[in-house]
């Protein structure tokens, strides 16, 4: 047993005294990534959605332009972004504008893969 999957052990029992406490909780494993993730209560699908996305934007804001579909993450997370940003109320125009520049930030990357694809 890793030392990750020790620690992923105590965690649970952890966990369970807390739920035995009433709190409730609610734990995400994935051993073979090394990843944990533990949401409260009041954890709802958009706050999920959010935190999740802030590692998609990460990575994208991390590669810059040392791998070809950067640009493609890029500009697809800034979208998710600002809807999810506004879930519950009206896009602005300048919102609108900003997805409608990321689209065409996503056919002109697709464009140069498609024609890197029969160079």
């Amino acid at each position: 047993m890793t030392s990750f999957e020790e620690f992923h052990k105590s965690l649970l029992e952890l966990v369970k005294s807390f739920e035995e406490k009433k709190t409730q909780l609610k734990v995400e494993t994935d051993l073979e990534s090394n990843i944990i993730k533990i949401f409260g209560e009041n954890i709802d699908s958009l706050s999920r959605a959010k935190n999740g996305l802030e590692d998609v934007s990460e990575l994208a804001n991390t590669t810059a332009e040392h791998h070809p579909y950067w640009n493609l993450l890029y500009s697809c997370s800034q979208i998710s972004k600002t809807l999810l940003e506004k879930w519950n109320d009206d896009l602005s125009k300048d919102e609108l504008e900003e997805i409608e520049w990321s689209i065409k930030e996503l056919q002109h990357t697709c464009n140069k893969l498609k024609e890197q694809k029969t160079n």
